[in-house]
């Protein structure tokens, strides 16, 4: 009986740790809007060269079907 009684207390514990994990582990997604000032600055921005910028600009505008981010518009299926 003694033993059936920890057996059942650790499975308790076991799983009380896991769903702890489980939920904590989703807390802390996304970034805060205090924290974008330091990811807005212009050393944290990917390297690219001026030809990718312009293709996948065009890749964005073409398929999403919106104005253009820089200096052009007009949506991706001609209808404009």
């Amino acid at each position: 009986m003694i033993k059936l009684f920890e057996h059942t207390k650790q499975v308790l514990v076991v799983t009380l740790v896991l769903i702890t994990s489980l939920l904590s582990g989703c807390s802390s997604l996304g970034v805060e809007p205090w924290e974008r000032d330091v990811l807005a600055k212009k050393e944290m921005a990917l390297p690219t060269s001026a030809v990718d910028a312009a293709l996948d600009d065009h890749i964005y505008f073409s398929k999403e079907a919106s104005s253009g981010g820089r200096s052009f518009g007009g949506g991706g299926c001609g209808c404009n």
